[in-house]
């Protein structure tokens, strides 16, 4: 029996597809093309899946889920300005705690 990827799971649109020539530098790291980082829309920190077999490496960028990255957006403006403030996390957690027993 021999091992496939489902073509339905993955496809890849030869006519859009970038092709370049990259390195990997002496701590195991692969440049990706300035160019390609631009099209593509890869920032630092951003994580890929890897696939690989024999000679052949295929690196799938992860999407982060709409719903963490809303989370991450909605909280940047409270933690900046918590920040500010100069509260500790014994004072949040006080604050909170007072806020869920007058809810109650």
């Amino acid at each position: 029996m021999e091992n496939y990827i489902s073509k339905k799971c993955f496809t890849f649109p030869i006519s859009k597809m970038e092709v370049e020539i990259t390195k990997i530098s002496e701590k195991g790291q692969v440049v990706i093309p300035s160019e390609i980082r631009r099209e593509m829309n890869i920032k630092r920190s951003d994580k890929f899946l890897i696939f690989g077999e024999g000679s052949t490496l295929i690196m799938k960028k992860i999407e982060p889920s709409p719903l963490k990255k809303s989370l991450a957006e909605l909280t940047k403006p409270l933690q900046k300005l918590i920040s500010e403030e100069g509260f500790t996390r014994s004072e949040l957690k006080k604050l909170i705690k007072n806020v869920r027993k007058t809810s109650s």
